[in-house]
Parts: structure tokens; C-alpha cells; sequence
């Protein structure tokens, strides 16, 4: 195994360039299948994210079968829709609120905050949400780093979701996220400004 000393200090421009200044957020996708691999992939890539005492608590919802997308397309903002019906896989990313059930497993230096999670609801929801949200981040750099293009959509009925899919359940879904690989024309929105440095940086 390569020692951490002995690694690259960083990605080349090719490779950021896919990761980020060339990645566009999808609006089309071609009809071009995603494979049970790089679904699986993306997510072996992506359960590296950091978390709150790597509790972990994304969890993922692809669904890709007509039944499937037949349930969930209803679901969606209208302009969302369009978007969802052309991409090969849309990826419902939630939020299990059972997600200090797995301590034992990821974290069993930290038996006693089981108990203190089982009873503070609010906790919970504070710990899994921005530890979810940094882990939807790195699902969507996973996409791109397989070749793939993501398009995320916060536009849905979040109980409509949860109480169609995960019913009985703990997740709670956060997320949309459309998986596939960009159409060949009207794939994406001409490229949005972004704040420069000088903007939002400052140094202490």
C-alpha cells in the first residue's frame, strides 16, 4: 500500500476540469444505459465523504425500472419531470434518522452517544442533516469522476417521496439526483457566473 507521503499532491487540469470547471449540471440525458457497476461504484467512491464521527447517514434510493420511475415522476416539481424522464437513473438521496444504529459498526469508540442520539430527535436531525449533505456533495464529484453526468434537484414533494418509497421505514429523503450521460444537444444551461475570491474569501 502507498504511503500517504508517496501519493500525487493533487489531480492533474484534466481531472479537475472533469470534477469541476468543465462539469455542468444536467438537464437532458441521452438513453445510454448505467450499469448495476457504476452504480455501485459511485457509491464505493462516495462512502469516503467525512461525517460527524463517521456516522454515515446518506442513503440511496436509485430508481431506474418504468414502475419505479412511473411512482416517483409525479412527485417532482412539473419542470423537474422533463428532466427526470430522460435520465437513465434518478438517484432519491435520503437521510436515515436510525442512523446511530450503526455505531457498533462505524464507530464503536463512541458507544455512549448511542443512546444520547436514541433520544434527541433534534440532535439527530442536526448531526445527519449537514453530515448527509456533505456526503450528496461527494456522490455527485463520484458521478463525474466515473465519466457520468449528475443533475440535482431539490424541486419534490419530500413526504409525498418518503411516504411512496420508504414507508415504515427511517429514511427521509433529501435529494434528487439525475444520473446518466448528457444529451447530444440542450444537455445544458449556458454556464452560470460564479463569485470570484475576492468576493467571499476573506483571511484572518
Amino acid at each position: 500500500m502507498t504511503a500517504l507521503d508517496d501519493r500525487p499532491l493533487g489531480l492533474d487540469s484534466s481531472a479537475r476540469a472533469a470534477l469541476f470547471t468543465d462539469a455542468h449540471t444536467v438537464q437532458h440525458f441521452s438513453p445510454t444505459p448505467v450499469s448495476d457497476a457504476q452504480l455501485t461504484e459511485i457509491w464505493d467512491l462516495a462512502r469516503w465523504a467525512p461525517t460527524a464521527a463517521n456516522l454515515q447517514p446518506l442513503r440511496l434510493l436509485f430508481v431506474r425500472s418504468a414502475q419505479g420511475r412511473e411512482r416517483l415522476l409525479p412527485l417532482l416539481d412539473e419542470k423537474n419531470r422533463d428532466r427526470a424522464a430522460t435520465a437513465p437513473v434518478t438517484a432519491v438521496l435520503a437521510r436515515d434518522d436510525r442512523f446511530h444504529d450503526a455505531i457498533p459498526q462505524v464507530a464503536p469508540f463512541l458507544s455512549g452517544l448511542q443512546p444520547v442520539l436514541d433520544g434527541n430527535a433534534e440532535m439527530r436531525a442536526q448531526m445527519g442533516g449537514y453530515s448527509a449533505a456533505l456526503q450528496a456533495g461527494y456522490l455527485i464529484l463520484a458521478v463525474r469522476a466515473l465519466g457520468l453526468a449528475a443533475g440535482p434537484m431539490a424541486g419534490f414533494d419530500k413526504a409525498g417521496v418518503d411516504a411512496e418509497f420508504f414507508a415504515g421505514t427511517s429514511w427521509r429523503s433529501e435529494l434528487v439526483v439525475n444520473i446518466g450521460h448528457p444529451a447530444t444537444e440542450d444537455a445544458y444551461r449556458p454556464r452560470m457566473p460564479r463569485l470570484a475570491a475576492e468576493d467571499v474569501v476573506r483571511f484572518a
